[in-house]
């Protein structure tokens, strides 16, 4: 009889969805890579949104302000934005102006660097304590996060979606221990406040049922503090910022979302078809909250919320899309359909594949991606989820584990 040490070492075995996953984070990385050595050494900072922080940057630390068109297009000028594009403004609400201010001391490339540097800082933690979440799961599936094709262009482009997503991952991870601390993350949240509706709506109703009042406590503290700063920096930031609202004409930008989508179907000058979704996904929230008010778990019920908030928010980008991470991620972790996590891979890899291609952020070849999102975490919640007891999973004995 064969001792032990005789018996051949098991190899593991790699499915089309491992593969699937591998290819596509490999490609998306190294596209990145790319272009992290390329952004230090070119004028390519001055194209991207980035340069509207930086520019908000450079007005802030001269007290000077921010929302001036002309000053704003020759800073953006400079710094290398096309002559055919008209000045960018923040339109993030002036509480987030501080975060803008740093921006102001260092030359534009390497702000950009940093910029997007610290947005895929965001991503991987965001990633990391979401597996942390699920119990450090021993596969490979949180690469899908990692590499998800939204998020990586919000990194690239120099949006802000990325802080929004790490300050919710930061609220599931802390409300339940430190309420104080989950509520002043949700200041992150409130960067592109138009994305969290339905959440927002649950979140005061659940704060009400549930008595958590340092989570409001929190949040009230962190938005005081950065409003607080915005009037030492510029004291008129609030009212220049409701002048160029009222200018902004975001209603006529082509933004490829369900609700513009929507209003240009039925009634392009009817601006209140804009909010229906959204009025629509609050009115949802507020019924999937109630008959699970007894039981409400946020890390279980949370990121479904965030995906139907972010498909139905009266705008979004396809870079706003990575915040669809934690439901997809959740969705990946519960299924036991392997071809599922392939449909997810090549989705991602369909949209990097736009983009190469040359389809603008602007494209309503992007209309499908936040509804197949949703589309794909329902079938995945749907289907089988996890093994019977003691039955190990495929992926928990073919695969070596992989840690951030």
């Amino acid at each position: 009889m064969a001792s032990e040490t005789d018996i051949p070492a098991a190899h593991a075995k790699y499915d089309i969805a491992d593969l699937s996953i591998a290819g596509v984070t490999g490609l998306m990385l190294a596209f990145v890579a790319i272009f992290l050595c390329v952004v230090p050494l070119t004028n390519i900072a001055g194209g991207r949104d980035f340069v509207v922080y930086w520019a908000t940057g450079q007005q802030l630390i001269h007290h000077a302000n921010p929302y001036n068109k002309d000053a704003m297009m020759r800073i953006e000028r400079s710094a290398g934005l096309p002559a055919q594009d008209g000045a960018m403004l923040m339109r993030n609400p002036p509480w987030d102006l501080p975060l803008a201010l740093p921006l102001g001391l260092i030359s534009v490339r390497i702000a950009a660097l940093l910029w997007s540097l610290l947005q895929l800082g965001c991503l991987m933690l965001s990633v990391r304590m979401l597996w942390q979440l699920h119990g450090r799961p021993d596969n490979c599936l949180h690469w899908l996060g990692v590499s998800f094709t939204p998020a990586l262009l919000c990194a690239m482009m120099g949006q802000t979606s990325l802080f929004a997503l790490l300050g919710f991952v930061l609220f599931l991870r802390l409300h339940g221990s430190r309420p104080f601390l989950a509520g002043a993350s949700l200041w992150l949240c409130a960067l592109k406040p138009h994305l969290f509706l339905a959440f927002g709506v649950v979140l005061l109703a659940w704060v009400l049922i549930s008595k958590s009042y340092k989570i409001l406590a929190g949040a009230a503290m962190a938005l005081a503090a950065s409003c607080a700063v915005v009037f030492f920096i510029y004291p008129a930031a609030w009212t220049d910022y409701t002048q160029m609202m009222r200018t902004a004409g975001i209603e006529n930008d082509p933004i490829p979302c369900l609700s513009v989508a929507l209003r240009l179907w039925l009634s392009p000058h009817m601006i209140g078809i804009t909010y229906l979704p959204a009025t629509l996904g609050c009115a949802w929230a507020l019924g999937f909250f109630w008959t699970r008010r007894h039981t409400w778990n946020w890390q279980q019920h949370g990121p479904l919320l965030l995906l139907v908030s972010l498909v139905t928010a009266p705008y979004s980008w396809i870079y706003d899309e990575g915040l669809a991470i934690p439901a997809l991620l959740q969705g990946a972790y519960r299924t036991r359909a392997r071809m599922l996590l392939v449909i997810l891979a090549c989705a991602s890899l369909v949209i990097e594949i736009e983009l190469l291609c040359g389809a603008k952020i602007a494209s309503n070849f992007y209309l499908w991606t936040a509804p197949v999102w949703l589309a794909w975490c329902l079938l995945a919640c749907a289907l089988p989820r996890e093994p019977k007891a003691n039955e190990p999973t495929q992926l928990q004995t073919e695969i070596p584990a992989v840690a951030l």
